[in-house]
C-alpha cells in the first residue's frame, strides 16, 4: 500500500471553514450521536468528510453505494471503510490513513491534494458494529473523481453546502425500527442514516443550520 501522509493541520484553510474547525476542537461524542462505541469490540473504520469549493461555493464529497450490495444498497455516504493493518495504530494515525486510502480506492481521489484539518470523536453504527472515526479534510487541490468499481459504487458526487442548509431540501426519515433521523434530498439522492446525522450536527455546531420543518417526513423508499 502506498504510504499516505497523515499530518493534521488547519493552516491556510479558507475562512469559511473556521466554524467547522472551531466546532471540531470542542465537540463531544454525545453532541454528535446517541450511538457511542462500546468499551471494547467493534470494527474500527473511518470516513472522510471532505470539504471543497465548487462553482456554487463550499461543497461536500459524497458517494452512492451500488444497488447490488447486500449492505445499505443505494445509500449515499462519505467515502470510507474498515481499517487495514497497514493503516497503523487505530488510536492515532490509523483512521487518518484509512480515510484517505478508502477515498482513493472508492472515488479515485488523489489524497495528496487533501489537507486533513481535524478529527471528530469516534461514533458507532450498531447494525454493522463499525466504530467510525470521522476525518475532516479540505480539498486543497481538487482531482478528478468517479466510481472506481461499479460493483461497489454507483456514483460519486459533490453537494453544495447551500443545498444542504436549504430548508426545502431537509426532512425527517423514520426507519422501520422506529428510529427517526435527519435527511437531505439533494442531487437526486436521499441522504439519511449515519451520514445525514453527521452532516446535520456539523451544520448545527458550525452555525450554518437554518430553521427547517422537522415534521416533514420522507420514506426511505421515496423513489418507489
Amino acid at each position: 500500500m502506498r504510504q499516505l501522509g497523515v499530518e493534521v493541520s488547519d493552516d491556510g484553510l479558507p475562512e469559511w471553514l473556521d466554524p467547522v474547525v472551531k466546532a471540531a476542537r470542542g465537540i463531544e461524542p454525545e453532541q454528535l450521536s446517541r450511538f457511542l462505541p462500546p468499551e471494547s469490540g467493534g470494527r474500527q473504520s473511518a470516513v472522510l468528510i471532505l470539504f471543497g469549493e465548487g462553482e456554487r461555493g463550499p461543497e461536500l464529497l459524497l458517494m452512492e453505494r451500488a444497488s447490488s450490495l447486500r449492505s445499505h444498497p443505494g445509500q449515499p455516504s462519505f467515502p470510507g471503510g474498515a481499517l487495514d493493518p497497514e493503516d497503523g495504530d487505530p488510536a492515532t494515525t490509523g483512521p487518518l490513513r484509512a480515510a484517505l486510502r478508502e477515498a482513493e480506492e472508492e472515488t479515485g481521489l488523489d489524497p495528496s491534494g487533501v489537507q486533513i484539518f481535524g478529527v471528530l470523536p469516534r461514533l458507532y453504527i450498531p447494525v454493522s458494529s463499525f466504530v467510525v472515526t470521522p476525518v475532516l479534510g479540505w480539498w486543497r487541490s481538487p482531482s478528478p473523481v468517479g466510481a472506481v468499481d461499479l460493483a461497489e459504487t454507483a456514483r460519486v458526487f459533490t453537494v453544495p453546502v447551500a443545498d444542504l442548509t436549504d430548508p426545502a431540501n431537509r426532512a425527517t426519515t423514520v426507519h422501520p425500527s422506529g428510529h427517526r433521523g435527519p435527511a437531505f434530498l439533494v442531487e437526486s439522492a436521499l441522504v439519511w442514516g449515519f451520514t445525514a446525522g453527521v452532516i446535520d450536527r456539523i451544520l448545527h455546531y458550525a452555525g450554518w443550520e437554518r430553521p427547517w420543518d422537522r415534521s416533514k417526513q420522507v420514506p426511505l423508499d421515496w423513489r418507489s
